[in-house]
C-alpha cells in the first residue's frame, strides 16, 4: 500500500502575515486551517513567531539558549582545529 504524499508547499511572508492577521481579528484557528489547508503546527508556529519577533525567518526566532549553543559549537570547532595544529 502506498500513501499519496503531499508535495511540500512554501508560503510567502505576506501569506503568513495574512493568516496571522485573520487569527488576530478573531477567526478561529481551525477555520483558517481548514479553509487554507494548513497544518495546525504551521499556523501555531506563524502566530508564535509573529508574536515573538515579528519575523518568520528561523534565524530571527532562535532562543538565547539556541544562539549560545551555536556559538559554543563554533568556538569548540575552532579550538579543536587549533589544538590539532599544535601537534
Amino acid at each position: 500500500m502506498t500513501k499519496n504524499k503531499r508535495e511540500r508547499r512554501t508560503f510567502t511572508t505576506e501569506f503568513k502575515h495574512q493568516m496571522v492577521q485573520l487569527y488576530q481579528n478573531g477567526k478561529p484557528g481551525k477555520d483558517i486551517i481548514k479553509e487554507y489547508r494548513l497544518t495546525p503546527s504551521s499556523l501555531d508556529r506563524w502566530i508564535n513567531q509573529n508574536h515573538t519577533s515579528g519575523s518568520f525567518k528561523e534565524k530571527d526566532n532562535k532562543t538565547a539558549e539556541q544562539l549560545e549553543l551555536e556559538a559554543l559549537r563554533k568556538q569548540n570547532k575552532t579550538n579543536s582545529f587549533l589544538w590539532k595544529m599544535t601537534f
